[in-house]
């Protein structure tokens, strides 16, 4: 018994579970899902959004690399990680956003948020989010007041207004049609105008051609990566349907200029970054609930967020921040969905 070898009697508890699956893997089929955004973000924008990503990209693998050689741990930029940083915060720029923002947000992502916290598996945030909301405070212009139209195209087909995101248009005109008494005739008139030909460019909408960040504007590419992570069993369904679906839900109850139960929810689910958050970031492993009770509760009280800031915040936009406040809600949600033991007896 002496001869064989010691690591044959280690053994954990049971149940025993056997995966192929590693953490490389897992990042690099989700920067493998991330293409076909990335491609429709070239076609649509040009090659500043493939410039922006790579800056981005090789800014947020070299802080990891030269933070972890300080700290004298080992270098581990190769299981992607970092690549997936860079990747998500790029497609949080708008195409207008200049090149060192690329590279401050990444540098801050990673070096702030993920490896301060001890590195990838202890972060609370979403660093890809937590950096645009860091430039978002501090670059405020650069990251809302120029938005870029696609090339070819308009913004949702609004050949008059090209610097803003469907979003913002919507609230804007909201605003003006709530309070005709404030702003001349011509102005709710084409408010109105501007709300029924948003309200028809689901076509627009769906493919990507209209202003916003430079990833989250091809819905139809999103979905495709999305189903490649569904298919490598990489996210499961829990939050991004119950995200989506409470966006839907309360988009359709309280998003109506006309009252209650009149809001086009189909617009609220296909524009801004709402597919992008669900999917690709409020799905993060490390920064979200662990069991599938914690993800239903995650994904709804994004949804709840989410709709808040659109419909009432002052911002056209609320998925980021949605997403790093139900963030934060992690451990309790942990703590409070914990799976009944298997073989467990309640007590009398």
């Amino acid at each position: 018994m002496s001869d064989l070898p010691a690591k044959l009697f280690v053994s954990s508890s049971s149940p025993h579970v056997r995966d192929t699956d590693s953490i490389s893997k897992i990042m690099w089929t989700v920067n493998i899902a991330l293409l076909p955004s990335l491609l429709m973000a070239f076609y649509f924008f040009g090659p500043k959004a493939l410039w922006l990503t790579l800056l981005s990209v090789i800014a947020a693998v070299g802080t990891e690399a030269a933070f972890q050689k300080i700290s004298r741990r080992l270098v581990r930029v190769q299981d992607g990680s970092a690549v997936i940083t860079g990747v998500l915060l790029a497609f949080n720029l708008p195409a207008s956003a200049p090149w060192w923002m690329a590279i401050i947000g990444a540098v801050f992502a990673i070096a702030i948020v993920k490896e301060l916290f001890g590195g990838l598996g202890n972060n609370i945030l979403n660093p890809a989010l937590a950096a645009r909301a860091f430039l978002l405070a501090s670059w405020p212009v650069e990251m809302t007041a120029s938005w870029v139209a696609p090339k070819g195209g308009t913004v949702s087909g609004i050949s008059a207004i090209t610097s803003a995101t469907p979003l913002n248009l919507m609230k804007q005109s909201a605003k003006i049609i709530a309070n005709p008494g404030n702003f001349d005739p011509a102005q709710v008139q084409g408010a109105q105008e501007a709300i029924a030909k948003l309200s028809s460019s689901y076509s627009n909408l769906f493919i990507g051609n209209i202003g916003g960040c430079l990833g989250e504007t091809s819905v139809i590419a999103l979905l495709i990566g999305a189903l490649i992570l569904f298919y490598r069993h990489a996210i499961t369904w829990h939050t991004p349907f119950s995200y989506i679906g409470t966006v839907a839900i309360f988009a359709w109850i309280f998003g109506g200029s006309e009252g209650l139960f009149t809001g086009n929810w189909i617009f609220h689910i296909l524009s801004g970054g709402l597919v992008l958050g669900a999917f690709y970031m409020a799905t993060d492993m490390i920064s979200s609930p662990i069991n599938y009770r914690g993800q239903i509760i995650f994904g709804i009280g994004c949804g709840i967020l989410t709709t808040v800031i659109r419909l009432w915040g002052g911002y056209p936009e609320g998925v980021s921040y949605a997403i790093l406040l139900m963030n934060l809600t992690v451990p309790l949600l942990d703590r409070f969905t914990v799976p009944k033991v298997f073989g467990e007896v309640k007590k009398k």
